[in-house]
């Protein structure tokens, strides 16, 4: 399979700059799998489409405020931090701008010397193996110092960070928001519990390697970045009950479909386990958890957009995303959504 099957033409002005002011008031793309017909609804009307039974499974994973501006000691070059995961303790991987200033041994200050970081390593990719100093408890310097890790599609200032937050964001750890999640809205949710819908949760920190483009012709020849995951008992009971009583299983968005298709066995059954994922779905993927997807317009060419075309066919898939351009849907991380049933 070619990387060329998987791309459309976007106009730029189609590219969200900023969130619907109601969460729940982006537009929905309804699209079935099998016959590729197509509805065009609004998100809350998402409701419509499950059943008393279903149950719809959520990434709890809050973002880290995990660009940090700085500068270069002795020197005061301007330096631009972006943490992407934590290996241990102090020490995290990083992207840093400019590069070329970041050698091993060079160091850095942050916020007038609150928080301190000394380059130990870099990576085969080009990132930085960084260990900061600081006073206190990170997560709360990070939080007064850092900002959102904005996608680099997205030009626009975010006025209130907590919009590229889920509502019912928990676990601190992602360079990025499970976007698809975006559009949901605490009255939504107890409207979905009311008619019988179960909810819960797992946990995906997502990594930047969401938004890399995939570099080589043959799709198959793509090596996926990992991301660290967790499912507790509790969810995966929730599923496995689901399934035996003939519900379905929703995932809401693809960091809680990876999550899932990573721990179910052939059976359609989970458990509960953590560990890191780098599993690839592109057609020809059997889906062994999943019956219904919730999620978000992905960029071109992106292992995102090939999880989809896996779930219904590249043909509907892009089908789909081609009325989407002609009738103006928002895309990307602050636009509108759609289900696949």
């Amino acid at each position: 399979m070619k990387v060329s099957e998987y791309d459309f033409y976007l106009p730029e002005e189609l590219i969200a700059q900023h969130p619907k002011k109601n969460r729940d008031e982006s537009r929905l793309m309804v699209v079935d799998k099998e016959t590729g017909e197509i509805e065009h609804k609004i998100f809350k009307n998402v409701i419509d489409y499950l059943n008393p039974g279903d149950c719809l499974v959520l990434n709890n994973t809050r973002v880290l405020p995990a660009r940090l501006i700085g500068e270069k000691e002795n020197t005061g070059g301007k330096m631009e931090f972006l943490l992407l995961k934590r290996i241990e303790g102090d020490l995290w991987e990083t992207l840093v701008k400019p590069g070329k200033r970041a050698k091993i041994g060079a160091r850095f200050s942050f916020g007038e010397g609150e928080l301190k970081a000394e380059v130990q390593d870099i990576g085969e990719d080009g990132s930085r193996i960084v260990k900061f100093e600081y006073k206190g408890i990170f997560e709360e310097v990070l939080d007064k110092l850092g900002q959102m890790p904005l996608p680099p599609y997205i030009t626009e200032k975010l006025e209130d960070r907590e919009r590229y937050q889920t509502v019912y964001s928990k676990e601190v750890g992602s360079a990025a928001a499970p976007t698809a999640g975006l559009h949901f809205t605490e009255e939504l949710m107890n409207s979905m519990k009311e008619k019988g819908i179960k909810i819960c949760f797992v946990t995906l920190h997502v990594g930047l390697g969401t938004f890399r483009p995939v570099k080589v012709e043959n799709i198959e020849e793509h090596h996926m970045h990992s991301e660290y995951y967790t499912m507790s008992k509790e969810t995966a009971d929730i599923i496995n009950e689901t399934k035996e009583n003939g519900g379905r299983v929703i995932a809401v968005g693809t960091t809680s479909c990876r999550t899932l298709e990573t721990i179910g066995d052939n059976d359609g059954k989970v458990r509960e386990q953590s560990g890191w994922t780098d599993i690839f779905m592109y057609p020809g993927y059997k889906f062994k958890v999943v019956d219904i997807q919730i999620t978000n317009f992905h960029l071109p060419q992106s292992t995102l957009l090939m999880l989809v075309s896996a779930f219904a066919s590249n043909d509907i898939m892009m089908n789909a995303y081609d009325i989407a351009v002609k009738e103006k849907y928002r895309f990307f991380s602050f636009g509108d959504a759609m289900i696949i049933k």
